[in-house]
């Protein structure tokens, strides 16, 4: 239907569904606070798990829809180049908290183990791409793998939650969460949190289909390479809600919502390879990309070592108040964008 359409329309509603995405965001930060403390999940599980993938909804129906019409290597590149793209967010809502650097600020062992398990599942993608491609049902057997990992990472990520075996230092800097009122239980967030969150939930899904639609439809009118447009264009506006949603949190606060819903929906976005393999039907989607895709994946794992280097160096000030680490992360997007405008 999109492509039917001219490119200046496919255009202007692709800008429109990210600025709804963009919106949604705003409004899914302040009802994420409060549902963190009501629930008593803390800020960086609900950011991790119910935050984190809501806000990846666009994301996921975009890599969904793209692998489902034969769109590889959008539907994979949306999905790997959104965990670069949140990831140096996370540097961008670093400089508007003025009073130290978020790693320092913001350091838990919930966000630390969310980095690592990140770190283990983007390894398996990158193996399911050299290997031998043995699919069941025309799945991947990694597909499989990838999401029990995940699985296993939320429960130990929730075990950790309640009885933790690690804690950063205390400093002057630390900005510890607000502990949740005594009465805390799922059912006390009552319907007046939960519907209005569910809808804006609904509203970034629909966005996200309309942005793969006219996405496919932009590449094929202008000749742009998948590659390309998704991973800088396609993955930057569905990760809208990320970077509007972590600078709100920033100002708001709440520093492990902030860093729990970036590493968290970064993890989750793994799963958008798993549910795009399962929509590709000629075969293992990881072995119908090209090798430019695998250049991108080793980026996603340095900015992600990188920024669990800042995790626990915990630098309280650095260069234009990001630190080391965050610069780090800015010169190597950077440079992974240039490689892939003129590869």
């Amino acid at each position: 239907m999109f492509v039917d359409l001219s490119l200046g329309i496919n255009i202007a509603l692709f800008l429109v569904a990210g600025a709804v995405v963009g919106v949604c965001g705003v409004w899914l930060t302040e009802r994420a606070e409060q549902l963190a403390h009501l629930t008593g999940l803390g800020q960086a599980i609900l950011g991790a798990v119910f935050l984190g993938i809501i806000t990846s909804l666009a994301g996921t129906i975009t890599s969904i829809t793209s692998a489902w019409e034969g769109a590889a290597e959008l539907a994979f590149g949306n999905a790997i180049g959104g965990i670069a793209a949140q990831t140096t967010f996370l540097v961008i809502a670093d400089m508007l908290y003025r009073k130290a650097n978020l790693e320092h600020a913001a350091a838990s062992e919930e966000n630390l183990m969310q980095g690592v398990l990140l770190v283990v599942m983007l390894s398996l993608p990158m193996l399911a791409m050299a290997g031998p491609g043995v699919t069941i049902w025309s799945v991947d057997v990694l597909s499989f793998v990838i999401l029990a990992a995940y699985l296993f990472g939320l429960r130990l990520l929730r075990q950790s939650h309640k009885m933790p075996m690690w804690s950063p230092r205390k400093t002057s800097d630390t900005r510890a969460e607000r502990p949740p009122p005594p009465s805390a239980g799922l059912r006390s967030a009552g319907l007046s949190l939960w519907i209005p969150f569910l809808l804006l939930a609904l509203a970034v899904a629909l966005s996200g289909w309309m942005i793969a639609e006219t996405g496919i439809a932009i590449t094929r009118r202008t000749g742009l390479s998948q590659t390309l447009f998704g991973t800088i264009f396609t993955a930057v506006v569905t990760s809208i809600p990320e970077l509007v949603i972590a600078i709100a949190a920033v100002r708001r606060g709440a520093l492990a919502l902030a860093v729990g819903d970036i590493i968290g929906g970064n993890t989750f976005d793994v799963l958008f390879l798993v549910l795009s393999d399962m929509a590709y039907r000629p075969g293992s989607i990881y072995q119908a990309v090209s090798a430019t895709l695998g250049f991108w994946m080793a980026l996603t794992i340095l900015l992600t070592g990188i920024l669990l280097l800042g995790l626990l160096r915990r630098e309280r000030h650095g260069l234009g108040n990001i630190g080391f680490e965050g610069t780090l992360v800015l010169v190597s997007y950077a440079a992974g964008v240039t490689v892939i405008f003129f590869h």
